[in-house]
């Protein structure tokens, strides 16, 4: 009688604990395509080692932490961003608009506090829990991780937030307050990326939403392909400069 053949399992991380390879992670056909591991931390160095090989954190209430690595993996590449006709519009109206403007890092905390509580179509709460916000914080003041904000008038009306490290960006999370704000602040980020020449934008999981901007699935072999000499570059300056709308607007925004 020939011996079942043994489903794979995930790690359980103890403090000191590396991460398994990424192609670890369970396939597919499994109850949690892309789960990789269990336990550990949630401090600086072990965010670092995550996102520096592709994988992130993602759990409930309740549960342990869990890490990920999907394949495929859902990226939104600059050079493939749909702006369509009416956000190019909105656009250039928040442009001409006074009183409204793009920052980058001046509200990170709220931004992720407000991201949390977002109400979204088929989730019942978040995973954006306390010890996440504290978490991403710490890696916000460490310089690994940044806002880009949609204010009008003084007030912050949408944005996003993601983790940085050399020329790779991740994004994690958006919120919207006013209509079509939160696509104002991705939009920026992509105008952001061309500027300083990143070549994709990790959006981790597909959703309809990413996919009516061009965002697209990769292999998971061809993210890290792509990932890996961009860890390796300088950090741009997070500064929004008006002058970056140039790189996905076809004409000259205010300096």
């Amino acid at each position: 009688m020939l011996n079942p053949t043994p489903r794979p399992s995930i790690v359980f991380l103890e403090h000191d604990t590396p991460f398994p390879a990424p192609e670890a992670a369970l396939g597919p056909d499994s109850a949690a395509p892309g789960l990789l591991a269990a336990g550990g931390d949630l401090s600086v160095q072990r965010l670092q080692a995550a996102y520096s090989h592709g994988i992130f954190p993602w759990y409930s209430e309740g549960q342990p932490i869990l890490w990920w690595s999907t394949d495929p993996r859902m990226v939104l590449k600059p050079s493939r961003f749909k702006l369509s006709v009416s956000l190019k519009k909105t656009i250039k109206r928040f442009l001409q608009t006074p009183g409204c403007e793009i920052k980058i890092d001046s509200a990170f905390l709220t931004v992720i506090q407000r991201c949390a509580g977002m109400k979204r179509e088929g989730q019942a709460g978040t995973w954006i829990m306390p010890e996440m916000i504290q978490a991403y914080h710490r890696l916000h003041l460490s310089g690994h991780a940044h806002s880009v904000e949609t204010w009008q008038d003084g007030v912050l009306v949408g944005g996003l937030y993601l983790v940085n490290l050399g020329r790779a960006i991740f994004g994690e999370s958006m919120f919207s307050l006013q209509t079509d704000a939160s696509k104002i602040a991705l939009s920026a980020l992509v105008a952001f990326a061309k500027h300083h020449h990143i070549e994709l934008i990790d959006c981790q999981q597909k959703t309809a939403h990413l996919s009516s901007l061009g965002g697209e699935t990769i292999q998971r072999e061809s993210f890290l392909e792509i990932m890996t000499p961009a860890l390796q570059q300088n950090s741009p300056e997070w500064i929004f400069k008006p002058i970056y709308w140039q790189e996905i607007l076809n004409f000259n925004a205010p300096t």
